[in-house]
């Protein structure tokens, strides 16, 4: 019988659930009180550890690791993630926690605001700067977007340790192909519709990318208005909006065995922060962005207004996956065949700012 972790962080504390074929058991809240902005489920390892990014409003962030599914948790005596002196900078938050492929089995990336990419070599016990990004000769030019200038999205590729690919609102794609030595942006056909040139080679406010489980060079992209898909690994990216009912969104999800299958949740507009048309329905391609469907059964059918974050949509590993979700109202839902149909797990959490699943066995 399958057995599924869901970790579910919000803006006061995490909750842990576990399944055993169908029924669930949530425990919680660790980190009482504090926003949990990211989370990694590393499985690499003999077991799995879970990587929570924490922010406390009176001790300030932190990076939590448990090797226990969270029946304890280290910090470690020095702050995990930290800017060096002469950076001027501070930690204001973790935004993202990325274990990387099983060929670098100790490596973790961490997505920060000020927005920075930091490297792990220990299973996020300790972090590095990566300078090359953070002294980028366009990061002068950056400007931050409504939530702030944070490096949000880390994907890397399992066939090249030497390549990672970032997002960073609001400064759009930057790719490095030499292990983080140098970095260029990769924003080619995303518009910037709020800035004066709408193409800029940087500049744009991408709000999460997705790796397609079978073409690692081929992504999905959600933007501050459009969606698109690069097939080069995003040097170049095509619109694949047509046929949602808003091509503005937050969450990026792409299926994790089946080949050009992604997962979208559309919000009406950056100035009007709710579900398309006020449903609640997620939309799914099974075609590369050529079509899209909705996908609804077993989700609210009324006026709903729960948006969804960019890092509080994942999928589980599964086949058929698992696709769960948590908005804004403090509700999680979850699909156990591909999105076909839903159920809703919990209600009445703290306002869900991100999720994570996994398959333990």
């Amino acid at each position: 019988m399958t057995e599924v972790l869901l970790t579910v962080g919000t803006r006061k504390g995490l909750f842990i659930g576990r399944s055993n074929g169908g029924s669930w058991e949530f425990d919680g809240p660790h980190f009482a009180a504090q926003a949990v902005y990211s989370i990694g489920i590393d499985t690499r390892g003999d077991v799995p550890r879970l990587l929570v990014g924490g922010d406390s409003a009176h001790w300030g962030p932190s990076v939590f690791h448990s090797d226990d599914l969270g029946a304890t948790w280290v910090e470690p005596d020095r702050p995990a993630v930290r800017f060096p002196k002469e950076t001027g900078a501070s930690l204001e938050r973790v935004w993202q926690l990325h274990p990387a492929s099983a060929a670098e089995p100790d490596v973790v990336y961490a997505g920060t605001e000020p927005a920075a990419l930091f490297r792990s070599e220990d299973r996020g016990e300790s972090f590095a700067l990566v300078r090359p990004l953070w002294e980028h000769p366009t990061r002068s030019q950056w400007v931050p977007g409504g939530g702030g200038e944070a490096v949000h999205t880390v994907v890397t590729d399992a066939r090249d340790t030497e390549a990672v690919t970032v997002a960073v609102s609001t400064a759009g794609v930057f790719r490095s192909l030499d292990g983080g030595a140098s970095w260029a942006p990769s924003n080619d056909g995303v518009s910037a519709v709020f800035l004066p040139d709408p193409h800029p080679e940087f500049g744009q406010c991408v709000h999460k990318i997705a790796q397609d489980a079978a073409d690692p060079d081929r992504l999905f992209l959600q933007n501050h208005w459009g969606v698109y898909r690069s097939d080069d690994a995003g040097a170049t990216w095509t619109d694949i909006g047509a046929g949602l009912p808003s091509d503005f969104g937050f969450a990026m999800v792409a299926h994790p065995h089946r080949a050009d299958t992604a997962y979208v949740f559309p919000i009406t507009a950056d100035s009007d922060r709710v579900p398309a048309d006020r449903r609640c329905r997620v939309f799914r391609t099974r075609d590369a962005g050529e079509n899209w469907e909705a996908l609804s059964t077993g989700l609210p059918q009324g006026d709903h207004f729960g948006t969804v974050l960019r890092d509080a949509m994942c999928t589980d590993g599964a086949d058929p996956a698992g696709i769960y979700f948590g908005n804004r109202n403090g509700e999680v839902y979850a699909s156990a065949d591909d999105g076909d149909t839903w159920r809703l797990l919990a209600s009445h959490l703290p306002d869900v700012l991100c999720v994570r699943a996994a398959v333990l066995s």
